[in-house]
């Protein structure tokens, strides 16, 4: 083959690589935008009345979802299955968005932290690596992250809504997640970056839960904790 042959073999490449990119970054583009119509419809509930409709605003979410997981079928088409992590970088961003959107809905639900598992079943995608299109446990773990700082600040705009409660049981889960946060051994220089991050999120919360105890509105959210979440 003369040298001539071998660059025109080698532009055929680039161009084919080239032409996956933009497919990607075309679907990737969609996901971004129905990110955003989730994320703009979850944040109503940082406003006084949201508190009120948040069971309706979660199973909107969740029908949302539904469209999410259409364009990661469309996603999944686009490379070639075995080179996942060749073109990563193109979704990674978007994919931790979407965890974390995924896990609040799930918090505003029950109040409890959705599982790696639970997350992929939302997004259409796979847990484990072997089976294809998967979420990565790093991707998992920012999105939570990003879960942390959502909640601080939904913890002082529920003292605005009067709602008292909120803050504590919001203090009680972020503590809960900081301890299992601890439990890793964090390698990833982003990652690492983002959970040194969490501990401002868990000092913000504190001391919204204390300027509720020194106003004697910590006894009136401990008596209405029994009550409606």
């Amino acid at each position: 083959m003369s040298v001539s042959e071998m660059f025109a073999a080698l532009q055929a490449a680039l161009g084919q690589d080239q032409d996956i990119r933009e497919e990607i970054r075309k679907v990737v583009q969609a996901l971004e935008q129905t990110a955003r119509e989730i994320l703009t419809l979850l944040q109503g509930v940082h406003q006084g009345p949201g508190f009120q409709h948040i069971p309706k605003k979660c199973q909107k979410a969740r029908e949302h979802f539904g469209t999410v997981r259409t364009q990661m079928e469309s996603l999944k088409t686009k490379f070639p299955a075995d080179q996942y992590y060749r073109f990563h970088e193109h979704w990674r961003f978007v994919l931790q968005r979407l965890v974390f959107l995924a896990a609040f809905v799930v918090y505003l639900e029950s109040e409890t932290l959705v599982t790696r598992e639970e997350v992929a079943e939302i997004l259409g995608i796979e847990a484990d690596r072997e089976r294809g299109f998967h979420l990565d446990i790093e991707d998992y773990l920012s999105g939570v992250l990003t879960l942390a700082s959502e909640l601080a600040r939904l913890a002082v705009n529920s003292v605005t809504a009067g709602d008292y409660s909120r803050p504590l049981r919001i203090s009680a889960f972020i503590n809960e997640l900081d301890s299992g946060f601890r439990l890793l051994n964090l390698k990833n220089d982003s990652l690492r970056k983002r959970y040194d991050g969490l501990k401002y999120d868990v000092k913000k919360i504190e001391e919204v839960v204390y300027d509720l105890s020194i106003r004697g509105l910590n006894k009136e959210a401990t008596v209405g904790a029994g009550g409606e979440k």
